[in-house]
């Protein structure tokens, strides 16, 4: 893609200091964004994607925001149009999976209110900014997961946080109707990140790399590459839909 088209714009990319937020920084950077890594702990992480952006030529900076807080969400949107001037796109691409499989009767109310918190609220916390904080012409992108059509036991609340956002991304662009905005979800299936293979042994990880017919695990670079259509010229007639990125799995 042309960085030309994308000059001036800027994008937000939430969790980004590592695995797939990462990738999806590195490679809207390369397409011509100025990028905000999001991080909510891990700030040498998020600092080094900044650096390698800039070092490659790249525009980007920082920003500490737990999603889950309203108002710590609230200064990130504040401190990227004073940084940049605007905000263009966002990809909500912070969030939790649960250690391991946990059946819902095992999963207790501390994890349970952690994966809404971040998973389903920090969409909502961002999403409601951005109706009134994205210039004309916008991208949002949210995250889901392929979890919601596989249905394995043992995910039923991380898949439930995830259909969640499926819903409010359908009913969102068309709430933004007349802003020239699009809002879209991509469903990424079984990708080889640390979040991913945390916790799983490794019969589990083969057992899912064979789920799709091209019988490997995703690479960030992968799910980046969707997100990278979705938010540039090519993907505006793409609207309310969810995109699941998972190899022809399900």
């Amino acid at each position: 893609m042309s960085t030309q088209m994308n000059a001036g714009k800027v994008a937000i990319v939430t969790g980004a200091s590592r695995g797939i937020g990462a990738s999806i920084a590195t490679r809207l950077a390369a397409d011509g964004f100025a990028v905000i890594v999001n991080y909510a702990g891990r700030a040498a992480d998020a600092n080094a994607v900044v650096e390698q952006i800039k070092a490659d030529g790249g525009r980007a900076a920082a920003i500490q925001a737990d999603v889950s807080v309203p108002a710590q969400v609230a200064a990130m949107f504040d401190q990227t149009i004073t940084l940049f001037g605007g905000v263009d796109v966002l990809v909500n691409n912070a969030g939790i999976m649960q250690p391991g499989l946990t059946t819902l009767a095992e999963t207790d109310d501390a994890l349970f209110d952690r994966l809404v918190a971040i998973n389903l609220k920090g969409t909502f916390n961002t999403l409601r900014l951005a109706a009134n904080k994205l210039r004309e012409g916008g991208r949002i992108v949210n995250f889901s997961s392929s979890l919601t059509a596989f249905a394995l036991p043992g995910y039923s609340i991380y898949a439930g946080t995830k259909a969640a956002v499926e819903t409010m991304t359908l009913i969102f662009a068309k709430e933004l109707r007349g802003r020239g905005i699009t809002v879209n979800a991509v469903a990424p299936g079984p990708t080889a990140t640390e979040l991913f293979l945390k916790d799983k042994t490794p019969e589990q990880v083969e057992r899912l790399a064979k789920m799709p017919p091209l019988e490997r695990l995703a690479r960030p670079e992968d799910i980046a590459s969707v997100v990278s259509f979705l938010v540039g010229p090519d993907g505006a007639w793409i609207d309310g839909q969810t995109i699941r990125a998972n190899g022809g799995a399900a």
